[in-house]
Formats: structure tokens, sequence, C-alpha cells
């Protein structure tokens, strides 16, 4: 099993002269002011779940933008701030865009356009040239930021999802010789027939193969973007090696099924901390004499929220039963409310859980609480050890750490996860109850089943899973990308 010493080790051996540069959208840490003073706080989401561990190991720089004042007035010259603000283990650098770019960069050609083709969850893609124009400039500028970090030192570059696929062609363009560049796609990749409505498609399967190395969740991601490569581009590629070449450059292809930090969540799922949270959460919400259901998501349309909202209200229509005996919580972040769909989705949640609730109440009891409020993730992890099951039910999904993140936290071997077939965690998660989020009548089944089963059964699934992630972590997930990357040998544990 690799650990986080293991991990040390093995940089300071094989990377001791290289710089590790982690470069993504969003930032790990942001800054706001509450209670009278400027604090940090960490950001939710799966990416920052997966890489704060690993820079924290290796002492590395991170470049994600800043998005407000607050973050600006902490910087240094260097725009630079050093973070966890518990434990400063490595540098975080901001970039700060313009009004218009986040419009146009994020919120038009990375959200309206780049999410919904990725996602096969029926949200219609649009594609603006000035979106376009604003990704490629906001691209740029990331390069351009990472040429400034790095500067003459060898460095290994880890570009991090959709964001930022053209990154990688800029610093080729640069030609640094000293720069080692690799991308993880952390969302998954559309098949052929989907992927040719993208009017860039060509311009952005040549940024991806200016990395000398592009990560995936799972093979059928790899295979679908090498389809791609085969209709689009002329290129030569070696299924049997899993590389394409293309313009004198090559590019190795990998399915790098993204982990967490298995050992460090459960040991703070059995703190005292995390019992004191749970008892502020339980008296705040009046949870303690009922079971409990939780849902962890940012509110997107691919989380399948509306779906889950309906298997609860179909769940309760066949069993009455259960009524005052649960309460299903949901947090759900509130993501790009700037545009429509996301508006029209916080819309329809909000008629969903006001009927749910409405529908199946009695006396003081309701079954749905629904909150937007922001949680730490110290209160995240006490729901995960309290609760009788997590629901992961997203339409789409790369891989979904909440999934992974759950089964760490359960040391004691207690609860059930209900999780979607159509999420990277399921190829991994058998032992999970496997739901198709579409089909509220075996969804509602399944829920029934989770509450209704066994305490042996539902510790031989959740040991079965837990070993899995055990073996499968986030630092042997860096490991291997550092391995491929460098050309060294891997030592498996």
């Amino acid at each position: 099993m690799w650990t986080k010493q293991q991990l040390q080790k093995t940089i300071q051996e094989k990377m001791s002269d290289y710089l590790l540069v982690v470069v993504s959208n969003r930032q790990p840490y942001s800054h706001v002011f509450k209670g009278g003073k400027v604090i940090c706080q960490r950001q939710p989401g799966g990416l920052v779940t997966a890489l704060n561990p690993v820079m924290q190991t290796v002492h590395g720089s991170w470049i994600a933008l800043g998005t407000s004042s607050y973050d600006r007035s902490v910087l240094d010259s260097n725009q630079k701030v050093s973070v966890p603000p518990e434990n400063p283990s490595y540098n975080l650098k901001r970039l700060f865009l313009s009004k218009q770019e986040t419009d146009d960069y994020y919120y038009g050609y990375c959200n309206q356009g780049l999410w919904p083709l990725c996602h096969i969850a029926y949200t219609r893609p649009l594609f603006l040239a000035q979106d376009w124009a604003a990704y490629e400039s906001v691209n740029q500028k990331f390069a351009q930021a990472i040429l400034d970090e790095v500067g003459d030192r060898k460095a290994f570059v880890w570009v991090q999802d959709f964001h930022l696929a053209l990154v990688g062609k800029y610093l080729r363009e640069a030609n640094r010789p000293n720069i080692i560049t690799s991308i993880f796609w952390h969302v998954p990749w559309p098949n052929p027939e989907v992927f040719r409505i993208c009017p860039q498609r060509k311009l952005i399967l040549e940024g991806l193969l200016s990395y000398d190395l592009l990560g995936f969740q799972i093979r059928y991601h790899c295979d679908n973007f090498l389809a791609a490569v085969d209709q689009t581009l002329e290129s030569r590629i070696d299924r049997e090696k899993d590389i394409v070449s293309y313009q004198n450059h090559e590019t190795m292809i990998r399915a790098f099924p993204i982990s967490i930090d298995f050992q460090a969540i459960g040991e703070q799922a059995e703190s005292g901390e995390t019992q004191a949270r749970w008892d502020k959460i339980a008296e705040d919400y009046y949870l303690r004499d009922k079971r409990l259901i939780v849902s962890i998501d940012r509110i997107d349309y691919t989380k399948g929220i509306p779906e889950r909202l309906r298997a609860m209200d179909r769940f309760l229509e066949k069993n009455p039963d259960y009524k005052e005996k649960f309460v299903f919580f949901q947090l759900g972040q509130v993501s790009r409310i700037h545009v429509q769909r996301y508006k029209d989705l916080n819309d329809e949640i909000n008629a969903l859980v006001e009927e749910v609730n409405w529908k199946h109440s009695q006396g003081s009891w309701m079954p749905l609480i629904f909150t937007r409020s922001y949680m730490s993730y110290q209160d995240i992890l006490a729901l995960y050890r309290r609760s009788d099951i997590c629901i992961v039910s997203s339409l789409h999904d790369g891989m979904n750490l909440v999934a992974k993140e759950f089964v760490a936290s359960r040391p004691d071997l207690g609860g059930a996860l209900i999780l979607s077939q159509f999420t990277g965690a399921a190829r991994e998660f058998t032992d999970a109850f496997l739901v198709n989020p579409y089909d509220s009548e075996s969804f509602a089944d399944t829920i029934q089943q989770a509450l209704g089963a066994s305490k042996e059964e539902l510790e031989k699934r959740m040991r079965k899973m837990r070993e899995v992630v055990e073996q499968q972590n986030i630092y042997r997930w860096a490991g291997k990308v550092l391995s491929q990357l460098l050309k060294f040998e891997f030592q498996e544990t």
C-alpha cells in the first residue's frame, strides 16, 4: 500500500531536482471575510480533495484563479500565499480575471460548452466565438504564469481538467525543454459522435496532444479520446503502447482512476473534533433520534439531485412506515448561478423539496433537509460518519470522490453506499448498492433495500470497498502518474 511517506521518499529520490507545479482553474483555498477578519477556507470539490494532500507532501507550487479582493489582499509581491493555514507547506499563486473574461471563459466556453459536451446529461452545449477567444486568452495567461514561476528550473507541470486544454500548446511553443507537461482530464471524454459537434474540436485535440502525458479516469474515456483523434487528425496511434504521435511530438494516453487520502480521512472521521461537530449538527437540525441519509454535491445538473428527490418521494409512497423514522440531508453547494441552466436547476430543486415535504410531512417531521450553507470539511466528515446511507446518484461523472470519502470515513464498517452506475467509482465499488438514477422505481426499492440490510451484509460490503480505496489511494495515483512521466520504475507495495 502506498503511503504519504513512500511518495515523499520516491519524490526525494527521483525528483529532487524538479519543481512540481499544479495548475487548475479552481483554487484549493480561498480567503473570505468572516467574524471581523480575513480567514482562509478550504474549497470543496474532488480536485482539492485529491491533490491537496499530494501538494502538502511534495511542497510544490499551485497556480489557480483568485476570486475576490480578500484573495488578493493576502498575497506577497509575487502573487503568492502559503497554504494550508494550519500548516503552510506549499505556495498558492493566484491569477485574476476581469468580469468579462470570467463570463466568456468560465461561464461561457467551459461551462456552457465543454461541460455539457463531456457529460451525458442531455443539456445542449453552446459554443460562441467570443467565449472561445476568451478561453484561448485565459489559457495563454496561465501558460505565462507557469513560465514565470518555473524560470530555468527543471519542472513537472501538472495541469488539471478541461478548463486548461490549451496550456500545453502554449508551453510547447515557448520551447522550454526544462518543462515536462501532463494534464489530467477529470471529467468524462465523450464518444466521437458527441465530440464532433464541437466547432473547435481540432484545436482542442491539438492542445491536448501538446502535453507529454494525458490522463483520464477510466479506460473507456481513453478509448473515446483515441477514436476522436483517429477521426479528426492525421496522426499515428500506437494502440499497444497507447501513444499518439502528432506533429513530431509523442503523447502518452493513460487511465489513472483518481482517489483520496484514505488514512487521513479515516483518522479525521474518528477524531473527537468530528464527534463535537456531529453533536452541533445533530442539535441544529434535530437529527439525533432519526436514521440519516446524506448526499453531498455541488448543485449541478450532472449530479442527479432532482432524480434523487423523486426517488425519495417514490420511496415514501411505497414505504409509508418509514415516515418520521429518518431524515434525508442534502448539502448542495451553489454553483455557476450565472448560467441559466443552473438557475433553472435551482428553481426545480426548490420546487421538488417543497412538494415532497408538503406531501409527506407529519407533525413537526419533514423528510427532506436541503441546505446550501457552507459546511466545513470536518462537518461533512461528521455527516458521513453518522449516516446510515450516503447517496451518490450522478447522471454522469468521471469518478466522484464523495463515494470514496464516505467509504474512507467508515472504519466502523457501518453505513451503506448507494451509487450511480454512471460514475467512474462504480467500476471500483462493485459492492455498493448500484442504481440507475433515471429509474425512480428501482431507485426507491434500492433505498428500502439499503435501509433494511443486515449489519453483517453492510459490514461485508463496506469492508470490500474500504480495501479498494486503501490500496488505490491518492499517493498511489500520484506515484503512477509521476513514474509514467519521468520514466522511473514504479514500485508496487
